[in-house]
């Protein structure tokens, strides 16, 4: 069966709650019920680019600990630090 588009961001949201770490948990679960929806499908894609580095790598790039490689900079990725800095919508 195929996912269709209000699932991905279901099974997505849910992975964003239950990353490892709890502050990524909650850093990536608040961004995934506000930013997801209105993503459209690259968005989406990145974000789950995104979510494959792991909540260590993300938590470091977001707060500013570690410099992204260049490889994983992506839409998904200046979503998510421009939120994290109430500088969405």
């Amino acid at each position: 069966m195929t996912e269709n588009r209000t699932q991905r961001i279901r099974r997505l949201i849910y992975r964003s709650s239950y990353t490892g770490t709890k502050e990524t948990d909650l850093l990536l679960a608040g961004f995934a019920r506000d930013i997801l929806p209105d993503m459209d499908d690259a968005g989406l894609d990145a974000y789950e680019e995104l979510l494959d580095a792991g909540d260590p790598s993300i938590w470091a790039w977001v707060s500013g600990q570690e410099n992204c490689p260049d490889g994983m900079k992506n839409i998904a990725l200046d979503a998510l630090i421009r939120w994290s800095r109430g500088q969405h919508r």
